[in-house]
């Protein structure tokens, strides 16, 4: 059961919420609710949001590709999104700023059965990578396999649907691309069968946000935001100092996601959160953008001023 302290500290901070109206927000997931929106979700089981005289609504998209436009075109003010893909839709004309981090670390990786023929990268040549989205996985894919001296075109490419598990379990590919590394590994196990994972940043990738909040550019000096970015951060220091209480809270909203995947990924999960999610590291996204444009993904990288921010 939640602790009587956790109990006393949600209890005290919706008696204190103001009882004016609350500004709303519309939250735009990118994908399904699930562990990676942890501080989100056990923010507004606490009442911070309130209390921060915001309402906030969390609501995951019917299609994932539409998360972009849809914040830039009005239909909510905020995104949950991906750093790499920030810098395309950037390229593509879609008006949209990051203003805060949610994930600040990768969760890509290359997977592969832990008992299977691949040891190490160089292993990969001749075998068969699935993949569920072409673009950056092909250039995260690229870039990996020549860390090892392998050469892209050495390699089959084979187009899975998502069904990325099923088909290296399966044997349809002897490797994938895009699996998480808090999410795939655990689901691979719970299917009787080992996974081993090759991480980006440890094969020549930079380091970049796995998911960022993001808005359009004539939002950014809304005042809501900042309150928003600030419950963020109560919510990602809190789940740090109470993790077992924070998991009571998620599945109390959530009950169907009390499983041992989503239980799994919420420990794995926990020391990724950005604990200054408004923070900037303006240089990891000079870099990235470089590294984008050095391998064709984009003509040119972005001023970081037309593709981020770091609200005050």
């Amino acid at each position: 059961m939640i602790c009587k302290t956790a109990f006393a500290l949600a209890a005290s901070l919706i008696l204190a919420s103001p009882a004016a109206a609350q500004d709303k927000l519309t939250v735009l997931l990118e994908w399904f609710v699930n562990p990676d929106h942890a501080p989100l979700v056990v923010a507004k089981e606490l009442g911070l949001f309130e209390k921060a005289g915001l309402e906030v609504e969390l609501l995951p998209p019917a299609d994932p590709s539409i998360v972009p436009r849809a914040v830039a075109s009005g239909q909510a003010e905020i995104g949950v999104h991906y750093q790499p893909n920030l810098y395309l839709d950037h390229e593509a004309g879609v008006p949209l700023v990051r203003f805060g981090t949610l994930v600040e670390t990768p969760l890509n990786t290359l997977t592969v059965l832990a008992n299977g023929p691949i040891d190490d990268l160089t292993d990969l040549a001749g075998k068969r990578i699935g993949f569920s989205v072409s673009g950056f996985e092909d250039v995260i894919l690229s870039t990996m396999l020549s860390s090892a001296g392998v050469k892209p075109a050495d390699v089959k490419f084979v187009n899975v649907n998502f069904a990325l598990t099923a088909s290296l379990i399966g044997g349809k590919v002897e490797a994938t691309i895009g699996g998480y590394r808090n999410f795939e590994l655990t689901q691979m196990r719970l299917e009787g069968h080992e996974g081993k994972a090759f991480f980006p940043e440890d094969h020549g990738v930079p380091v970049y946000d796995e998911l960022i909040f993001v808005t359009r550019p004539d939002l950014v000096s809304d005042d809501r935001l900042t309150r928003f970015l600030n419950v963020v951060e109560q919510g990602a220091i809190y789940l740090t100092n109470h993790p077992q209480e924070s998991w009571e809270l998620f599945i109390r909203a959530y009950p169907d996601l009390d499983d041992e995947l989503n239980r799994q990924a919420w420990s794995d999960t926990l020391p990724r959160f950005a604990k200054r999610p408004a923070a900037l590291d303006s240089g990891r996204y000079e870099r990235f953008g470089k590294f984008l444009a050095e391998n064709g993904l984009i003509k040119a990288a972005p001023a970081l001023d037309d593709i981020a921010v770091e609200l005050r």
